[in-house]
């Protein structure tokens, strides 16, 4: 029988932290009887958001499709939903139980390049775009290909989606953490760009790449055009590739602002060395399609060989699951004015978006009136990052500790806060140091996708909570 001693020592150092032991400890709860808000993780569906209908409806008679020959069937399905599966079987009539190519299917590698072309009015090559399962087994593939020994390094932002450090801990590689500037709506600020991989490759650390996470998880920010276009300099400065998560593209909600992609951004810079992957996924925006593991991956400036060897890599898991291609398609291709399921899916569109507006709007605001929290009001993605503040015990003197030991008496102070909100509330949200932070800082993240009156509901119960918790402490 195997032991923990037999297990991959790069497995054990990985930490996924959205799904750690506050987590475990809310499901034990869940199952006593006690009522959980589940603000830990992005999952639309999971926190009552409705499946968009018209995806809904293609993937089922796509799935059955002896059912659209039947009499009921345009009783029960639009005109325009038949006639697309019917135009899907067509382009893929093997259907969603066989094995596609391993990019992708084309027809849908032709309708991301299209989609590419007209959200940023730039060429996209179908044939550097690869479907996956999901953005995270995308940013695997990347860093599978670019990491190639130990001493390999990834620039990746503090905070961060736990997603790039647990990767880089399964890899064996290293990971270099760069801060955000919270105090300038969390933006990346080329001095500490330069200060981090200038420290890196004094430890003998080799960078081989920066993560961008555009609009930020779990911070919410979108990054400008301008602080965009300094880290492409960067990037080439440095002669290092950028990967570029862009799930959250369509979850922005502050006004005046807009998401911009890497991809436009370096176009408009006429950048040609820079190695640039971009990740999109149908877990986010609006579908919320967590389940389905859809995605997809964009590289541009990158040799034949190399994406030979990518290409190669994608084939050694067959190709990406055949359904969540399908949704990718639905996603970057949706029904246009004057078909029979445009005015229901632009309706359920729109009152998604408009509803996670209010919500990060509420949420933000809320929580910035709890005396000893902060926190930006989300401009985009799905998440608050709250800064909070806890008197120190009498016995304690931070100003003593190490940057170290400062890192793990924070990281213990918040989870246990974390810990207690969930036991005391019933709220599930995740500690700061989980996504990483600067030391001498705590924060937790907390999704914006529970219902309206949940939402209304955690703010009241947070503060009572926190002006509660923050007295016992000070004792």
């Amino acid at each position: 029988m195997m032991t923990i001693k037999d297990v991959n020592p790069n497995l054990i150092k990985a930490q996924y932290a959205v799904r750690g032991k506050i987590v475990d400890r809310a499901q034990e709860l869940e199952a006593k009887g006690k009522r959980i808000i589940y603000c830990n993780i992005g999952n639309p569906q999971a926190l009552k958001q409705k499946p968009v209908t018209f995806i809904r409806q293609v993937l089922s008679c796509l799935e059955y499709p002896d059912m659209m020959n039947m009499p009921e069937a345009k009783k029960i399905f639009p005109a325009d939903v038949i006639a697309r599966a019917k135009m899907i079987m067509e382009k893929n009539p093997t259907g969603t139980g066989a094995y596609t190519v391993s990019s992708g299917i084309a027809f849908i590698r032709k309708a991301i390049a299209e989609f590419i072309e007209n959200r940023d009015g730039i060429p996209a090559d179908m044939n550097k775009i690869v479907l996956t399962d999901g953005a995270s087994k995308g940013v695997q593939a990347a860093l599978t290909l670019i990491l190639k020994n130990e001493n390999d390094g990834v620039m990746i932002p503090i905070p961060q989606y736990p997603l790039y450090s647990a990767a880089l801990a399964l890899y064996g590689a290293k990971q270099i953490g760069y801060f955000l500037d919270e105090s300038n709506s969390w933006q990346l600020n080329e001095k500490i760009l330069e200060d981090s991989i200038k420290e890196a490759k004094g430890k003998g650390i080799n960078p081989v790449a920066i993560a961008v996470i555009n609009p930020g998880n779990p911070t919410g920010a979108v990054l400008s055009k301008d602080n965009m276009e300094m880290i492409i300099r960067f990037a080439k400065k440095y002669n290092i590739v950028l990967l570029a998560d862009e799930v959250y593209q369509e979850n922005v909600y502050l006004e005046g602002i807009k998401f911009v992609s890497f991809a436009k951004a370096m176009h408009d810079m006429n950048e040609k060395e820079v190695t640039l992957f971009s990740f999109h996924s149908v877990s986010k925006g609006f579908l919320g399609e967590c389940g389905h593991r859809g995605g997809y991956f964009e590289v541009r400036n990158m040799s034949p060989e190399v994406y030979g060897q990518l290409i190669k890599l994608q084939s050694i898991s067959l190709c990406s699951n055949v359904d969540g291609q399908i949704v990718t398609y639905l996603m970057v291709d949706p029904p246009k004015p004057g078909d029979e399921s445009y005015e229901l899916y632009k309706k359920e569109k729109d009152t998604i978006l408009s509803e996670l507006k209010y919500k990060s709007r509420v949420l933000g605001e809320g929580l910035n009136k709890i005396n000893g929290m902060s926190c930006d009001v989300p401009h985009g993605a799905m998440y608050a990052f709250v800064k909070f503040e806890l008197p120190h015990k009498k016995d304690v003197d931070v100003s003593k500790m190490t940057v170290d030991e400062l890192y793990a008496y924070d990281a213990k102070r918040d989870f246990d806060y974390c810990l207690a909100l969930l036991e005391e509330t019933g709220i599930c949200v995740v500690p700061g140091s989980g996504f990483g932070q600067m030391p001498g800082t705590m924060h937790f993240r907390t999704t914006i996708l529970p219902p309206r009156e949940d939402i209304l509901n955690l703010v009241e119960k947070m503060k009572k909570f926190h002006e509660e918790y923050t007295k016992k402490i000070a004792v």
